[in-house]
């Protein structure tokens, strides 16, 4: 580990100086990439992206914008600011070399516009006033380009918004007209409790918090006093989303791993901070810094970076297997959003008051919005899924399909589609055709979903004529799961249990109906109640895990033929000391219905299909 590593490892984002501190850590290491002879543009690798290599280098010249703007809004960098405006001078002057040319349709530049026009918003004196007339003027048309293009009815819309509100605070023309109409498409994704979808009904992550509370929530600030009403309509929407979003961070500050642009990593955050930045206390400020800065020292301390500093794709380390298309080298620096806490004044509350742990109040927390139930065990949050999908990116079943994210076992992607161990099928049930046991499928679609207090239910259909149907039922860092399976075909089909991270010093326990493997960082642990064959643990591919890049988790196996199946299982993420004891729940079959019974104590969950 290098003596810098060390030193900001050692940042407790306390005060507004630990964060000027560990921003300048961050972006130390770019300095060498900023060239005079290619103002605007950064070449930060050699990776590809569904966008074009100039796009990526623009990208990854603007993205750093997201902690320099906040900055240079509390503070003087003469060197940063002369750096920006050289690139934002060249970048929009149709005249120079460097220009970042017109955009496309759905093109990638009108991601980039976002943090560039809040630059303008946050620090008008730094990077409009000091222009001249000729210069604003460029800056204004490549901007202004955006009311013009097609874009996805999605967060997307909120970058148009963010354009025309900065060239409405620089007094240049801007389009009411377009700001409205594209407000009519959020408020009409909004689906109450403080929740979006993002353009697809089933699709709920952490654009919620990081892409429309955060923009909603900047638009509220600088539009106070002109528009009251739907500023407070937007604080109203995000201080109510506060109380359940707090759940998706456990009491270390590790947030769920779950949908797509984990390579944003702590982004997750950047929610808290846009409270903070429009004055929204919706929970005390000293729990909101107790978030941030569990959040903030809990990725500094992974392996995020390269051996030169520059962030990496990935997500706990550099992994590009879990990457979607629009994840260039530059795009990570998205996580600097956070860094708008710099924006905040010195003599705001934030900064005045001492951390709160982070503690929550309910153990079993069902939010309908999300989509989910979560539940908190200590320092272990879990997230039941139900009905949630994302249609476009890569790996959607594992980021939005699986049975159970963890905050301490992370999850998997896979890295093949032929082999069962190329498929990281952690916490989910997979079934292949038995004639060949190739080509696991896992769950995609619902058909139908409930998010209930006490359970998850999916059905679902890995094939037209096999219908599963999954009920899960959480019980502390223990959940039963149900398959009821009616197929047409004969089908292997596997139980995934928890991932762990694999050592020499690790302790595996087989018994007749079950297995429990001690790691470094938990046991994970998978028992037949009812119906299965055979144990085994497995060794998926590397770096399918985005916690650990050499993993391991338990599973259940066996075959069914054509028609009914039932199949039961318990399963554990146990985060308690390998020299504590694991109190194992014994389940128990009755009529219409399961009882569980342990360190939780015993309950009675109602099924009406055993």
């Amino acid at each position: 580990m290098s003596k810098k590593t060390e030193e900001l490892r050692k940042i407790k984002f306390h005060t507004k100086r630990d964060y000027q501190k560990a921003l300048y850590f961050i972006l130390e290491p770019i300095e060498e990439y900023y060239r005079e002879d290619k103002k605007g543009h950064l070449n930060l690798g050699y990776t590809g992206a569904v966008y074009s290599k100039k796009t990526q280098e623009i990208e990854a010249f603007l993205r750093p914008l997201w902690g320099i703007a906040p900055l240079l809004a509390g503070d003087k960098n003469e060197q940063w600011q002369e750096r920006y405006l050289a690139g934002i001078k060249a970048g929009t002057n149709p005249e120079s070399k460097d220009y970042w040319g017109t955009a496309g349709d759905y093109d990638q530049l009108l991601v980039e516009m976002a943090s560039l026009s809040t630059a303008l918003l946050l620090a008008k004196e730094k990077f409009w006033d000091v222009l001249n007339s000729t210069e604003q003027e460029n800056l204004a048309v490549w901007l202004l380009q955006i009311n013009g293009k097609e874009m996805p009815k999605s967060n997307w819309l909120f970058f148009r918004i963010l354009v025309n509100l900065a060239m409405r605070k620089c007094q240049m023309s801007w389009s009411k007209a377009q700001l409205e109409k594209d407000f009519e498409v959020i408020d009409n994704s909004y689906v109450g409790d403080g929740w979006y979808f993002d353009e697809n009904l089933e699709q709920r992550d952490y654009y919620v918090s990081f892409a429309f509370h955060y923009y909603g929530l900047l638009y509220a600030k600088q539009m106070e006093a002109e528009e009251a009403e739907r500023s407070a309509i937007l604080k109203e929407r995000a201080a109510i989303f506060a109380k359940t979003f707090l759940y998706w961070f456990d009491e270390k500050g590790e947030a769920i791993p779950f949908g797509r642009s984990l390579t944003y990593r702590f982004a997750q955050s950047a929610f808290w901070a846009a409270l903070v930045y429009a004055d929204v206390e919706a929970i005390s400020w000293g729990k909101v810094k107790g978030i941030l800065a569990g959040n903030m020292t809990g990725w500094l301390a992974k392996n995020i970076f390269n051996e030169k500093g520059l962030l990496t794709i990935g997500y706990h380390y550099p992994n590009l297997v879990m990457a979607e298309g629009y994840n260039a080298p530059g795009s990570p620096y998205w996580a600097l959003k956070t860094f708008l806490l710099l924006a905040v004044p010195e003599e705001h509350p934030y900064w005045q008051v001492d951390i709160e742990p982070i503690q929550h109040e309910k153990k079993v927390m069902p939010i309908s919005e999300a989509r989910m139930l979560v539940t908190v065990n200590g320092n272990h949050n879990q997230a039941f899924v139900a009905g949630q999908i994302e249609q476009k990116q890569a790996h959607i079943d594992a980021k939005y399909s699986k049975l159970v994210y963890s905050t301490a076992f992370g999850v998997s992607v896979s890295k093949g589609s032929i082999y069962y161990k190329q498929g990281g099928f952690d916490n989910c049930l997979a079934l292949a055709e038995v004639q060949e046991c190739k080509y696991y499928r896992s769950k995609l679609l619902t058909e139908e979903f409930e998010i209930q207090k006490d359970r998850t239910i999916n059905v679902w259909r890995p094939w037209h004529d096999v219908q599963v149907h999954t009920t899960v039922l959480p019980y502390g860092e223990w959940h039963i799961r149900i398959h009821r399976i009616e197929a047409d075909r004969e089908l292997h089909i596997i139980e995934g249990g928890f991932s762990v991270p694999m050592a020499k010093e690790d302790e595996e326990e087989n018994y007749t109906e079950g297995i429990m493997y001690h790691s470094q960082i938990g046991t994970t642990s998978i028992w037949n109640v009812a119906g299965w064959e055979e144990l085994e643990m497995q060794v998926p591919e590397p770096n399918t895990n985005l916690f650990f890049a050499r993993s391991t988790y338990p599973t259940l196996k066996r075959k069914i033929k054509k028609g009914k199946t039932q199949v039961i299982s318990l399963i554990g993420g146990i985060t308690t000391a390998r020299d504590q004891e694991i109190q194992i729940p014994k389940v128990l079959l009755v009529n219409g219905g399961i009882t569980i019974d342990g360190a939780e104590g015993k309950k009675n969950f109602k099924i009406d299909y055993i």
